[in-house]
């Protein structure tokens, strides 16, 4: 999901980045480009054991905010997916699609349940904007 963060630099300091929707969650790196590839282990350690996600608001939303004064704005492609409290499931599915599954799953460096959980959210955000 695309969340809006907001990125600060001071002369003699790193490139700080918060996330507004997530309360609390921040990351940093000494180059910006550091500081963006930090943000999904960021978030991913911040609502670890969470049940709750957050959805991501309009960056509009935000603007008014004088914490984020001075900032520049940018949507970044956080991957929710695999967050969150997790409970063990069992499920039935036949074995040519598993095996695809667990194909595409390698081929994209995650376990079988990242994927599925993946694919579930995808599906789902795209019903939900239908």
């Amino acid at each position: 999901m695309l969340f809006p963060v907001v990125i600060h630099k001071d002369k003699e300091s790193c490139y700080g980045v918060t996330i507004p929707d997530i309360p609390g969650c921040f990351t940093a790196g000494d180059t910006l480009e550091e500081a963006v590839a930090n943000i999904q282990e960021a978030v991913a350690v911040h609502l670890e054991g969470e049940e709750h996600i957050p959805a991501p608001s309009p960056l509009e939303s935000h603007h008014a905010n004088p914490d984020y004064a001075g900032g520049t704005w940018m949507m970044v492609d956080i991957d929710t997916s695999g967050l969150g409290k997790a409970k063990r499931i069992n499920i039935t599915i036949p074995e040519r699609i598993l095996r695809d599954v667990d194909a595409k799953a390698h081929k994209l460096g995650l376990s079988r349940s990242a994927f599925l959980a993946r694919a579930a959210v995808q599906a789902l955000n795209r019903e939900n904007r239908a």
